[in-house]
């Protein structure tokens, strides 16, 4: 799957959010980004990559990956508000650590909140792509996993979310 596709499958549920919600013409940047940061949160609290105090390991993979695809809803969501759509994404390999990328996306995002711009919207994708491929996800993964998260979201707002 393309990303142009799940833009497409993206919009489809924000159009049913809006609609449903009376929210049409409402300027959502803030409360997408912020649904972002938790939803990069939960992801982080679900890898404990971060804490260092504990020698407990990470959740299943099933469930980190859930937390990443909650994470992607967002960031296409913002790409959508913000009419950017039509993107070159390229596969990097991150040197940075679990917890720097993480670091690295929330000051990105907000950023990107503060000053949008195609390239910076880019560069935050791009490094949670990133981060994706460090914790061990393909596109194939990722893009099922998205399919699967966004099917609930639908189910979701069918049953009054």
């Amino acid at each position: 799957m393309d990303i142009k596709e799940l833009f497409r499958i993206q919009k489809h549920l924000d159009d049913k959010i809006l609609m449903e919600h009376g929210l049409e013409g409402e300027n959502l940047l803030q409360p997408k980004t912020l649904a972002l940061l938790v939803e990069l949160g939960e992801l982080a609290n679900e890898t404990r990559c971060f804490k260092y105090w504990s020698k407990k390991g990470p959740s299943p993979k099933a469930v980190i990956l859930e937390e990443y695809v909650d994470c992607l809803h967002f960031i296409l969501s913002i790409g959508l508000h913000e009419g950017y759509t039509d993107l070159e994404l390229e596969e990097r390999e991150a040197k940075l650590t679990e917890t720097a990328l993480f670091l690295d996306i929330y000051n990105k995002t907000n950023q990107l909140q503060k000053t949008s711009t195609l390239e910076g919207y880019v560069d935050l994708f791009q490094h949670f792509l990133a981060l994706g491929k460090k914790m061990g996800f393909s596109w194939a993964e990722i893009s099922e996993a998205y399919l699967k998260k966004n099917e609930v979201n639908h189910q979701r707002q069918a049953n009054g979310y």
